[in-house]
Parts: structure tokens; sequence; C-alpha cells
């Protein structure tokens, strides 16, 4: 409907001689169109309503090839109409005295149709117009917020690391080096939209999160542990993608630290399905189960994956199940309007 409303058969012609051109032959295509209708109309009530298929001619092709569209159709419908269908037939005398005045209120009543029409389509194209720059400077912005977002995280990863260096106590090391992982992954959420999704505002999510499991594969996973992943095709919003992202970090990180300890082999899978509109996330590994320090719910990583799925507008579970332990994350029913 959007593109009906917004199609304009000259748009495709640079020159300005060529648009004009398109639009009146799109008038006369308009009136052609109009005659054929009239004749079949005319097996089964011929020479009534002489005027009756002018005005939906002439509101069609203002509203498509402009107002000179819709003088091209005007002049050769009611010009054709008044020759060949009102009497007297094949000529422009009358037969019936009232017809001079049937006449020009007909013609004022189809150039009022057209200048609405006019003034209607130009009202359309200057409100979608108007809509669509506004849409590019809000996804400009948005794009320089990712862009200053991916940088201020990148330059809070770097700052931890000089920290790092200074620390003479090798055993702060370690929670530090959790925190600038955590940083570097909230950068690489935002850098991933940019150079796979572009500026749209919906996120294609299976090429998405295939390239979060491509990079954690390559760098997070130990050689012992398999991973396989099952993900649907589906568009979301940004915010919601970000979130999505960041929570399939977490888990899937969490579960390669934790469940497959002193080289255990195991399998991690990775299960977003949608299913009747509605996306579930789950991780599962059937390594050792639940671990009290990466699972418990005062834990960083615990309170994270909350965080997470509340900015996702879903839900956060977590816990063992047979063979293994399964972190998940659905998304909320709506409210009742």
């Amino acid at each position: 409907m959007h593109r009906l409303a917004t199609y304009d058969v000259s748009r495709q012609f640079v020159s300005r001689g060529g648009k004009i051109a398109a639009q009146i032959v799109f008038g006369f295509l308009c009136c052609a169109a109009m005659v054929g209708v009239r004749k079949l109309f005319d097996l089964w009530a011929p020479v009534s309503g002489p005027f009756a298929l002018i005005y939906p001619t002439i509101l069609l092709a203002t509203l498509y090839g402009h107002w000179r569209a819709g003088i091209a159709a005007f002049l050769t419908t009611f010009l054709w109409a008044w020759f060949f269908i009102l009497p007297e037939q094949n000529s422009f005398f009358f037969t019936d005295p009232t017809d001079p005045a049937r006449v020009m209120l007909n013609a004022a009543s189809a150039l009022i149709v057209l200048v609405f029409a006019e003034a209607f389509r130009r009202a359309a194209h200057r409100t979608v117009d108007q809509i669509t720059e506004v849409s590019d400077r809000s996804l400009a912005l948005l794009a320089d917020l990712e862009h200053r977002t991916k940088n201020n995280f990148a330059l809070v990863a770097s700052m931890l690391e000089i920290q790092k260096r200074r620390i003479q106590q090798v055993e702060l090391h370690g929670p530090l080096d959790d925190a600038i992982g955590r940083v570097r992954t909230f950068a690489e959420a935002y850098s991933a939209l940019a150079s796979e999704q572009g500026d749209g505002q919906a996120v294609a999510m299976k090429p998405y999160l295939d390239q979060f499991l491509d990079r954690i594969e390559g760098s997070a996973l130990p050689s012992n542990v398999r991973m396989y992943r099952e993900i649907d095709e589906v568009l979301l919003s940004r915010e919601i993608a970000v979130a999505i992202g960041l929570y399939l970090n977490e888990a899937v990180v969490n579960a390669a630290k934790y469940a497959f300890p002193g080289g255990r082999a195991g399998t991690l899978a990775v299960f977003f399905h949608v299913r009747d509109g509605r996306w579930r996330l789950t991780i599962e590994d059937d390594g050792v189960g639940a671990d009290a320090v990466s699972h418990s719910p005062g834990g960083i990583g615990s309170k994270l994956l909350a965080a997470f799925a509340h900015q996702a507008g879903a839900t956060h579970h977590a816990g063992p199940v047979l063979n293994g332990f399964r972190t998940e994350m659905r998304m909320m029913d709506k409210e009742p309007a």
C-alpha cells in the first residue's frame, strides 16, 4: 500500500522533458483503458451514463501521473464521450436542449476531481518525503551513537588492560580479565550490527547470531567442545538484537568455561527458535551441571543474563537438566491492551 500511495510513472525519467512526456502518455493510456471498459459496458447498457467512467479515469491518471496526465485524460475521455456516446452520436451537436448544461456540469465536476487529486498527490508525496527525511536523520544519529558506544567500550577495555598491567598481585588479574572480556563483548555486539546489518532498524537474527557464534568458536571454545546450532530466520529491532547477542555470548562463554573442566569432552547446543511470532533462545550443555560460581543467583554472570533478558523484553531461566545445564531466554507475553 505504501508503494501504491507513492507511485509515480515519471520517476524513472531524469530529464524534465522525459517526465512530461511520460505523464502525458500515461494520461492517454488511462483514456484508452477507459474506452475499452466503456465498450464492454455498452454491450449491456449503451449510451447510459456517458461521463460516468471519466471520474475514476481522471483520478487515477492524476494520482500516478501528475496533473498533466489528468489533463490529458480529461480532454480525451471527455471529448470521446461527448462525440461517440452522447446523442447526437458521432458529432458534437445536441439533440436534447438540457444536454449543454449537463455537459458543462460534468466538465466542472471532472475538473474538481482533477484539482483535488493533484492536491492529495502532492500532500501525500510531501508527507512521505518528510517521514523519509526524519527516518534517515534518526538512522544516522543511531549509527553515530552505536559507533560512539563501541568506541567507548573499546576505550574502557584498554584502560582496564593498562590498569591490570600496573597491578602486581597476579590473583587480581583473573577478575580484571573477565571484566575486559565482557567490555570487549559489548563493543563487538555493536560492531557486528554495523558490519553485517548496516543502518536498518530491523536486524536479521540468523546472520547476526551466526557471526557471534563463529567468533566464540574461534576464540573461547576449547577444542574438546563441539558446538551445535539451530537458528531460525527472523527480523528484530536493533535494541533487542544487541541484548540477545550479549546474552548469548555470556551464556556460551560461561558454559565453555565451567561445564567442561579438566579437558572433559562435550557438546554445547544453541537454539534460537521462532514460533507464532514468539522467539526463544536456549543454550544447553552436557557438561558437569550447575557451577556454584558461574550460575549462583548472586553471581555477576547471572545478574548480567537477567539484565540482558530484561533489555530484550524476555524472561531468563537457568538451571541443571538431565546430563547438563540449560540457560534460556524467552520472549515475554504482551500485556493485553
